[in-house]
């Protein structure tokens, strides 16, 4: 179907489309620090999530090789896109900081920043970097350490100040799997040296976003990055782009070369963590999940639930648990799930229980019914 000249790409069509690029319609060959810069980085407000997230995307995906990077300094985990933490490459935590700087800018200029009238920022910022670049501290620590010197004003406050400017990489033990510890912070440029010159990019940023989740339309990339005004910037690449539709009408750009599979390429069931980006990365999330199943995922506090796909779309949460030595796996579905993907998910999801509990002494699948 066209319309004006431009065809119009079906809900199914834009499914497939997002999980090739998400490699989710097959496991890929590539390392985690590829994978991790192929989809821009990965939202990481807990640690463990995207470990889940890359070992549902790769082949041999050890979990191991991102704690090896993180412990490296290849990947790192810092607060980007949308103003949330992600796991983001050494590389793209240069050139996407800066960035995304303009949302912390936004929450400054709040209400929230307005409380912050009388505070010296600029002195309160050059004194955190001093105690954050002499050695790694919890915000707990920085918070005692400014109000020594700074004892009328509120320390939480001054240290919500302090990570709205500052980039801030939370460093490692918090973030290596099977790890516990207190998150630490430290900034980026003492976290990573010097290195090779980045240059920020909106233009790169907006075509990185196309090749990760597009088809998509301007709402979609502002959605996912948190930045408002880009219509500037992709009319300025539309040179580079193909357009469709969606069956609304709206108009979606791409990448020439971009997969954009057929609406009967076979999706298997794939189990996603919370928070993952699949879900979070489009104004309109119908291409991966209903309105009525999206409230059930989103909660009032700011958790995405972990899912499971079926035919490629979001058909219920799932959690996995260890108690008393072994693993267990509850599936709850939002509609019955016929039985060869229902035997499929089992069979999956022993494999994931397998690598997340290794040691257990017996891993189980429970469907909820």
């Amino acid at each position: 179907m066209t319309t004006d000249g431009e065809r119009v790409l079906g809900k199914r069509e834009l499914n497939r489309a997002l999980l090739a690029r998400q490699m989710l319609l097959r496991r890929e060959p590539v390392g985690a620090l590829e994978a991790i810069e192929r989809l821009v980085g990965m939202q990481a407000q807990a640690p463990n999530p995207p470990y889940i997230g890359l070992w549902s995307r790769l082949e041999g995906f050890g979990f191991d090789e991102v704690s090896r990077l993180l412990t490296e300094r290849r990947a790192l985990r810092i607060v980007v896109m949308r103003g949330t933490l992600h796991l983001v490459s050494a590389r793209d935590a240069r050139a996407l900081r800066p960035l995304t700087q303009p949302i912390l800018d936004r929450a400054l200029a709040g209400p929230m920043g307005r409380d912050l009238d009388g505070v010296d920022l600029r002195a309160v910022v050059a004194a955190a970097r001093a105690l954050l670049e002499a050695e790694p501290r919890s915000d707990k620590e920085l918070r005692g350490l400014l109000a020594e010197r700074w004892p009328e004003h509120d320390p939480a406050l001054l240290v919500w100040g302090v990570r709205c400017v500052l980039p801030l990489v939370q460093v490692p033990p918090r973030g290596l799997w099977g790890k516990a510890g207190t998150a630490r912070h430290t900034t980026l440029d003492a976290w990573l040296g010097d290195g090779p010159a980045v240059e920020p990019s909106l233009d790169e940023l907006v075509l990185r976003y196309l090749a990760a989740f597009g088809p998509a339309s301007v709402q979609d990339v502002q959605h996912w990055s948190g930045l408002p005004g880009l219509r500037e910037v992709v009319e300025r690449l539309e040179p580079k782009l193909v357009r469709f539709r969606d069956e609304r009408g709206r108009v979606l750009h791409d990448l020439p070369e971009a997969p954009r599979p057929g609406p009967d390429e076979p999706a298997p069931v794939r189990f996603v963590p919370e928070f993952d980006n699949l879900t979070l990365a489009h104004a309109d999330r119908a291409r991966i999940v209903s309105e009525e199943d999206r409230r059930r995922i989103f909660t009032v506090n700011g958790i995405i639930r972990a899912t499971f796909l079926v035919d490629g779309f979001v058909h219920g949460m799932w959690k996995a648990e260890k108690r008393r030595g072994a693993a267990t796996l509850r599936i709850d579905p939002f509609a019955p799930v016929p039985g060869p993907e229902r035997a499929a998910l089992e069979e999956e999801g022993l494999r994931l229980l397998a690598a997340v509990h290794p040691g257990a002494k017996a891993h189980t699948v429970e469907f909820a019914d």
